[in-house]
Parts: C-alpha cells; structure tokens; sequence
C-alpha cells in the first residue's frame, strides 16, 4: 500500500496547536528518515553481539521474569515508503484536498491557510458553542470610524497618526486605541520628521481578520494608494484657506459696518470732569 501523505497531514493538523507551515512539514520527514537511521541501530548491534560469543557466566540463582513487548506492526500507509522529499507543491494539493473534504462534510472544521501556515478552525456557526465553552463575551465589533482608520494604516504603512488624521480629517487617536487594543495594528517605529512621530503598521492578526495571506493580496484602491496620498498630502500642506465656493457654498457679500462709518457711541465720563449742564 502506498504511503498517505493526507492522512499524516491530518493528524499533523490535529496535534498542532499553532499554524503548521510547509517549512515544519518537510523538517518533519526530514527528521523522519533520521531518527529512522537511529532506530536502525540496535538491531545491527544486536545482530554483532549474536555473532559474537558471550564469556560464560555462572548461572544465577534465582532469574526473574522478563516482560517481553510484542511490537504492533507498522502501518504501511504511514511509515513504509515515505518519500525522502516532499515538495511544498504536494503539501498544498494534499491540503487542498483536506479543505475540500471538510467543507463538503460540514462537521464543523474549516483548513484555512494564513500568513503563518495551515490551521484546523471551527466553522463560524458555531461560534457560540465555543464561546459558552470557553466562558469568553461575543466578539467586539469594529465601528466604522475604526475601520476607515484601519484601511488608511494598511494601505499606507508605515503611517503616523498625523497622517491618518490629515487623510481622514478627524482624530484618530481613539481608532488607534482600539486597534492597538484588538491587535490588529502595532508600533512599527518612529517617524524621521521633526519630533519623530511613532509610526503604525498591520499585524499577521489582521491578515487573519481580513482572510488574506499578505498585504500583496489587498485589493488594489486608487483612493489610497501611497503614490496619490503623497501628492494628496504635499497640495493639502500648501493650501490656501477654503473659501465659501469651495465649500459648495454661495459666494455673498454680507453686510458689514466699516469702523469709520459707525456713529460715534458717547463715551463715559472720566472720574473728576464736570457734568455736563442742561440748558434751561
């Protein structure tokens, strides 16, 4: 029978508890045929030591029994065969292969691959019973004022706030609070500008919280791409002040009183003038 790579895949899967890259799966095989090596050498020294007379030795006087173990034989689909090298291209068929067969028997597992490798998950619906298991409050939401905040960092990263506030023109201090707090977003560094600004970046979370392996995979936008933000930023920097056309509003001329022709308003008399006295 030949050797089963989906099936040692499987159980791979289940006893990772973290994302199982394709690197870990050929160091696998690779210490496989090593330790496969090592297993081989007591049998060869047992078959020198039988070749070999042992010196006679007196028998002894009382011999204790001896548990013998009777080794299950090797399963063939499993342990005979096994390729000395396995491609990461047979690891993704055969993982594929998995992920299909999960989707179509609906028990409630999902393979998904993210940034860090293959992963075993729970189906979304239910997430429920996982959270009553687990003892853990429904999943916060992201309000949308994060989520354009989000968006702007994934695009433009390595951005500052300052960036963010002047592309979104609002403060962005409580968005990135709560990104920073959801692990979505992480301090790549400061700034090389006057008073070096932290800079923000995505984290592998958030390519989780999206569904995407890397930031290659976001779709492309024209509204956010760095190239227009920079000339988008470079026009803001040296703009005038907006006028009310600008604004869509209509250009009027309000009234005003010129200071010179105001009338003159009497002024208060000075402590120690004579009042003024009224004509009879």
């Amino acid at each position: 029978m030949a050797f089963n790579l989906k099936k040692v895949l499987k159980a791979l899967l289940l006893s990772s508890s973290q994302p199982l890259a394709i690197k870990d799966i050929q160091a696998a095989f690779t210490r496989f045929h090593e330790s496969s090596l090592f297993d081989a050498a007591p049998a060869v020294a047992a078959e020198a030591t039988e070749a070999t007379p042992a010196p006679a030795e007196e028998p002894a006087a009382a011999a204790e029994p001896v548990e013998t173990f009777v080794e299950a034989p090797l399963d063939a689909e499993l342990y005979v065969d096994v390729p000395s090298l396995i491609t990461a291209t047979q690891v993704r068929e055969a993982m594929d292969e998995i992920a299909n067969e999960l989707r179509a028997a609906d028990d409630g597992l999902l393979l998904i691959e993210g940034s860090s490798g293959y992963r075993l998950v729970t189906q979304p619906r239910f997430g429920r019973w996982v959270r009553i298991l687990r003892q853990e409050p429904p999943p916060a939401k992201l309000s949308q004022s994060s989520i354009e905040t989000l968006a702007v960092v994934a695009y433009r990263q390595p951005v500052t706030r300052g960036e963010i506030e002047t592309i979104r023109g609002v403060s962005a201090e409580a968005g990135i609070n709560k990104l920073l707090e959801h692990e979505l977003v992480y301090i790549v560094g400061r700034a090389d500008s006057p008073g070096r600004p932290i800079q923000y970046g995505t984290t592998d979370q958030f390519l989780e919280f999206v569904g995407i392996k890397s930031l290659d995979e976001l779709p492309a936008s024209d509204v956010l791409s760095s190239r227009q933000i920079d000339e988008w930023l470079k026009t803001t920097s040296t703009t005038h002040t907006p006028t009310d056309t600008d604004m869509g509003l209509a250009n009027e001329d309000l009234p005003f009183d010129e200071p010179s022709l105001r009338p003159e308003t009497p002024v208060a008399a000075t402590a120690g003038a004579p009042e003024p006295q009224a004509q009879s």
